[in-house]
């Protein structure tokens, strides 16, 4: 038995937490299955039942990252990401369709509004996509990086508002807050690195239509349900 060769494998860089439980069953229906449970295992890396695809779980926020400098060739990401990170070196070529939301500006129910010309204090983890979105809108913005509980910062007055991803908005309801402006419509998207694509694309490629197939069957079955319950 010959050994695969880097050029002649592929490994995805795939993203923890709820992204990787909307992920795998796409990744079935390509036809791409984990040769182990990943939620029982402590591996990072796993083999799949092509012996030349492989498998990366790691951190949503590094996912860009591995792809952009080639440790994995392709990878899942949340647009959230893609958009803080910048995609350099990216192509983005398929939208999964799982893990929908929003990224918004969200503030206090009650709370004053700001002056005209006045510095608005924003608590996000969102850096850079906060200071595009507010210069964007020719306001002067104190942007105070959090990693977690943004719903505190208004309520503590550490900060006037947040941007933050918004689901259901329960959240925010029950902490007195609502949310204001519409950033950005979120959902997880498929990325492949430029020089990955240029140099294993017959690789790549039917990979990108099996998963755009998956998508397109489940669009149809969601749509099936919402008719059915309508």
């Amino acid at each position: 038995m010959t050994q695969t060769t880097a050029s002649q494998s592929i490994t995805i860089a795939l993203s923890k937490g709820r992204i990787l439980k909307e992920t795998l069953p796409l990744l079935e229906q390509a036809n791409i299955i984990p040769a182990e449970d990943i939620f029982s295992s402590r591996k990072l890396i796993f083999d799949t039942n092509h012996p030349h695809i492989k498998l990366l779980v790691i951190r949503a926020t590094d996912v860009p990252t591995y792809v952009e400098y080639g440790a994995a060739d392709m990878g899942v990401s949340g647009k959230d990401v893609l958009l803080e990170h910048g995609a350099r070196g990216l192509y983005e070529p398929l939208d999964l369709n799982i893990s929908r939301c929003r990224l918004m500006t969200a503030g206090l129910v009650d709370a004053k509004p700001i002056p005209d010309g006045g510095r608005v204090k924003v608590a996000s983890k969102f850096v850079n996509i906060t200071k595009r979105y507010f210069a964007s809108q020719g306001k002067q913005v104190d942007i105070i990086k959090l990693y977690g509980a943004m719903e505190l910062a208004p309520i503590m007055g550490l900060a006037d508002c947040i941007v933050d991803i918004v689901d259901t908005g329960n959240t925010l309801k029950a902490n007195g807050m609502q949310p204001l402006e519409l950033i950005a419509p979120i959902s997880t998207r498929l990325v492949v690195g430029k020089a990955a694509m240029k140099m294993k694309h017959s690789l790549i490629q039917p990979i990108i239509e099996q998963l755009g197939e998956a998508v397109e069957r489940a669009k149809t079955a969601e749509n099936l349900a919402d008719e059915v319950s309508a």
